[in-house]
């Protein structure tokens, strides 16, 4: 029976935006010809990046300045007009540079979203970056920054938004499991090593959100109410680790208030980021995020993300001609910008075509898994329920949507649905066909790419067992009855649970989605032994704790969810 019902759509499938992987795998394209220095004189690499941003500022006219001041026409110097963004914004003209100079001397800059994957089909699924968190390893954290960027530049992106930072005081938050913990401390330094790989390669990197975004629901509207000391010593904190140990090129302002005031707007910009922890690369917005020209620029923000609004020329010039902003103003924000684009390479290594759309490499693949298997915390092992054993003949359900894929769902006569998709940006919808346990694919579900590079845990663990005389019994958890029978005919039940978490909503509840607490409570009343993996990005309520006997926490652990998990089973960790 199909039926309709509405889904929103990922941000990363939302939105296009435009963001690296061992540059020594894909040659590194060069300007076509070297730079004439005489009439680019800011491509005189010899020089630093101050000198070579003031240089260029020097040899450009007001009008040419402004175009910093916005993300796409100073990422794209050979347009210059613009009808306006999804987000807002009239026609806008715009001074264009001479074509000898664009075609040299300006990059052209192209971001992807972050901060989990690159979101493409093509590049490696990594798991949530919370359980990169989980799993306290720096190195860990700075071979995935740089994995990460070089897939996104192989792939033509060389712009990345990320990594994302918050505090994790609203534990229903959408974004929760995108963002490194709620430990200030821990944050900053995984968010320093991973800037350190990202920096890496040629591309422009960027830390979010600064700062309090605790929740989805209203966040273009609530406020963070917070004190100043708690402001300094949690919220800000792990932005100032990753700045001072990560050099990222910029950092973007949230959506919410701080205080009664807009984030891009709000004098913390000048007085906290910049003065108190001392960054000198360029504040940008996130999309919309922006509520005004003269407030945003005066109390810090650089650049406009998407088309330009409120930073473009004719509101610029407007607020000029009736000084409430100054020339200086204009050409500090725009010196902060190019500065940041020089510092990353950029200028200097121009990113290879866009198309390239298979950037995974077993290397990577292989951080992903360590990611999975570090990342996974063991909750309870009552008994040493876990490692389980290997002894010939073991009988294992495995049960739970998460487990599987599309194709194994099928094969158990699972059905799609059709679902009215709503784009949050616009408000269209479409119709699509989505399996009922779609978004418990973490693999895919934050990524907005296709999972047919998951590796499942049912499949894997089936290989393991099947290879030591085992069996292995699947039910996708959708019939109750189906389930507790399976799990009563087996030695041991693993039995998954998830609740997914995005962008654009938080969750209503902490108990389990699809219902998980029922499933989980109905089969270890069946099963002699039963162990629960779970897939969240956040805490869960686990009303069935005493009845099961091992919980695994193992976040949305990627496209190597079933090698991770099935290492993890023999020989679970115990933080």
């Amino acid at each position: 029976m199909i039926r309709i019902r509405r889904l929103a759509l990922p941000v990363a499938a939302a939105i296009a935006l435009a963001g690296v992987v061992s540059l020594g795998e894909t040659p590194v394209p060069s300007r076509a010809d070297a730079p004439d220095l005489a009439l680019c004189p800011w491509m005189d690499t010899s020089k630093s990046a101050d000198q070579r941003a003031q240089l260029l500022l020097d040899n450009s006219t007001l009008g040419q300045t402004m175009r910093w001041l916005d993300e796409q026409s100073a990422s794209t110097p050979t347009q210059t007009e613009w009808t306006g963004g999804f987000m807002g914004g009239g026609p806008s003209s715009y001074e264009a540079y001479a074509p000898e100079v664009v075609a040299n001397c300006l990059p052209t800059v192209v971001y992807t979203d972050g901060p989990d994957v690159v979101r493409h089909a093509g590049a490696t699924l990594y798991p949530a970056p919370i359980a990169l968190a989980a799993s306290w390893d720096t190195d860990l954290s700075h071979d995935k920054g740089a994995a990460f960027a070089q897939e996104s530049y192989n792939m033509g992106y060389n712009g990345i938004w990320a990594p994302g930072l918050h505090s994790g005081r609203v534990a229903l938050s959408g974004r929760t499991p995108e963002y490194l913990g709620e430990d200030s401390l821990l944050g900053g330094q995984m968010a320093a090593a991973q800037l350190q790989g990202m920096n890496t390669a040629p591309v422009v990197n960027g830390v979010k959100h600064y700062v309090a975004n605790e929740q989805e629901a209203n966040r273009t509207t609530s406020s963070s109410n917070i004190s100043e000391r708690a402001l300094h010593e949690v919220y800000s904190l792990p932005f100032e680790i990753a700045i001072k140990d990560g050099d990222p090129n910029g950092v973007m302002c949230s959506y919410n208030q701080i205080n009664g005031v807009y984030a891009c707007e709000n004098e913390i910009l000048n007085r906290i980021l910049k003065e108190d922890i001392g960054f000198d690369g360029f504040v940008v917005s996130d999309f919309g995020a922006v509520h005004s020209t003269v407030p945003s620029l005066v109390n810090g923000l650089d650049m406009e993300l998407n088309a330009p609004n409120y930073f473009a020329p004719d509101k610029l010039q407007a607020a000029l001609d009736a000084g409430e902003i100054t020339v200086q103003q204009i050409k500090d924000a725009a010196y902060r910008v190019i500065k940041g684009y020089i510092e990353s390479g950029v200028f200097d290594t121009a990113a290879p075509a866009i198309g390239n759309t298979d950037v995974s490499t077993a290397a990577n693949k292989a951080i992903a898994r360590q990611m999975a298997e570090e990342g996974s915390v063991l909750l309870k092992n009552q008994d040493s329920a876990l490692p389980l054993s290997s002894a010939s003949g073991l009988k294992v359900a495995i049960i739970g949507g998460v487990a599987g894929t599309e194709a194994e769902w099928e094969a158990q006569g699972v059905e799609p649905e059709e679902v009215e998709v709503v784009n949050p940006w616009t408000g269209q919808t479409s119709i699509q066909l989505v399996f009922p346990f779609s978004t418990a694919l973490s693999a895919c579900s934050m990524s907005g790419t296709d999972c047919s590079a998951m590796v499942s845990p049912l499949r894997s663990i089936t290989g393991r067992v099947e290879s030591a005389g085992g069996t292995v019994t699947y039910a996708g958890g959708h019939d109750l009855d189906q389930a507790k029978a399976v799990a009563a005919a087996a030695d041991v039940a693993i039995v998954f649970g998830y609740l997914p978490m995005s962008e654009f909503s938080d969750a209503a509840s902490l108990s389990l989605a699809d219902g998980g607490d029922a499933l989980i409570a109905a089969v270890a009343a069946e099963a002699p032994k039963t162990i629960a993996v779970l897939e969240t990005g956040s805490a869960t309520d686990m009303p069935w704790l005493g009845a099961v006997d091992a919980v695994v926490q193992a976040w949305y652990p990627g496209e190597q969810a079933g090698p991770a998990l099935t290492g993890l089973l023999p020989k679970s960790r115990s933080d």
